[in-house]
């Protein structure tokens, strides 16, 4: 093999052009990195492999389609294109709509016609459309772009107590001073379009995000405004609404009461939560014998010995003595 690239660098160099087959024996067992190394430095110096790269890397869609989120609820389709053109020609773009209800739901999509433009347009993939900062990545990728990168937690801000007034942009121009913002925007009613008093920013780096939460002035729009990491505020309001430790009585249903056959009880109901077993179990090492006896001896309402009766001095048998919840009577002598 050594032999036979040796031969043909030596035919090259002698100004013998190598037919393909050639050239593939000597391109394969190149590594990726050098490979690219190579064609960039051909299409750089050649305009027509460059044209070539261009076109073969353009045929498939996936390299030229943006997936673009958080978009304003009033953004159009047209509206969306008009904000993507400035990177190359538009193939299509869309806002994606609810089919019943027919409004927007807050995402798109755009697609270039070639793959340069594209990746233009991912080398600043935050984009201010309609008062709200919305974010491209690229449509393969689907969520799993900058914005759900591992250190999100710590880049994401939860932004509370908004004045009605404050946009958006007001949001973002307030934020942008402690560093590069990535993502943010007001929350907004999708029926109403109204601001909901609180809103998120995400920036590029961790440092950035406490940077905003250690500013001691927190006021916009003239109120006081709340500034925590999101994913804090998430938990929060993610724990059920019972104290810890408490469960609702729902949740525990109570089992009815098991009354013996044959035996006669005092009331129409049991005591809450006196129960008797109803099961017993069985062990493979003990042979259960037919007749499980109950766990609890029978309460009846016999006599008890009359050693146990006494009479006051008038003869007059006492009053009936509570045992175990239950009346029981001394008979009289």
């Amino acid at each position: 093999m050594e032999d036979l690239k040796k031969r043909k660098l030596e035919e090259a160099a002698n100004g013998e052009c190598p037919s393909k087959e050639e050239l593939r024996v000597l391109i394969e067992p190149l590594p990726k990195a050098q490979l690219i190394d190579l064609l960039t430095k051909l299409g750089s110096q050649y305009p027509s492999i460059a044209q070539e790269i261009k076109s073969i890397a353009s045929v498939d869609p996936v390299h030229r389609k943006l997936f673009v989120r958080g978009l304003a609820w009033n953004t159009t389709s047209e509206t969306l294109r008009v904000a993507f053109q400035e990177h190359g020609e538009i193939e299509e773009g869309a806002v994606i709509h609810d089919k019943n209800t027919g409004k927007s739901r807050g995402y798109g999509f755009i697609t270039y016609k070639y793959m340069e433009s594209t990746q233009q347009a991912l080398r600043a993939p935050s984009k201010l459309i309609d008062g709200r900062l919305a974010v491209c990545n690229l449509a393969c990728e689907g969520l799993s772009g900058s914005s759900s990168a591992p250190d999100l937690a710590q880049r994401k801000l939860y932004i509370g107590s908004l004045s009605p007034e404050v946009t958006s942009e007001m949001l973002l121009n307030y934020f942008s001073r402690h560093g590069e913002i990535e993502e943010g925007s007001v929350a907004y009613d999708k029926d109403t379009n109204e601001s909901r008093g609180f809103g998120f920013v995400t920036y590029k780096t961790s440092e950035a995000a406490k940077k905003a939460i250690d500013d001691q002035e927190k006021t916009l729009g003239g109120r006081n405004i709340m500034v925590k990491y999101a994913d804090s505020h998430k938990s929060k309001t993610s724990q059920a609404s019972f104290s810890p430790g408490v469960v609702p009585m729902a949740a525990l249903p109570m089992a009815s009461g098991y009354v013996q056959p044959g035996k006669t009880h005092i009331g129409t109901t049991l005591p809450v939560g006196y129960t008797y077993p109803q099961t017993i179990a069985s062990y493979s090492s003990y042979q259960s014998p037919t007749t499980v006896p109950s766990p609890y001896a029978a309460q009846g309402h016999g006599p008890y010995p009359t050693s146990f009766t006494k009479k006051d001095q008038l003869g007059i048998p006492n009053q009936p003595v509570a045992m175990n919840n239950y009346p029981y009577y001394y008979p009289k002598q």
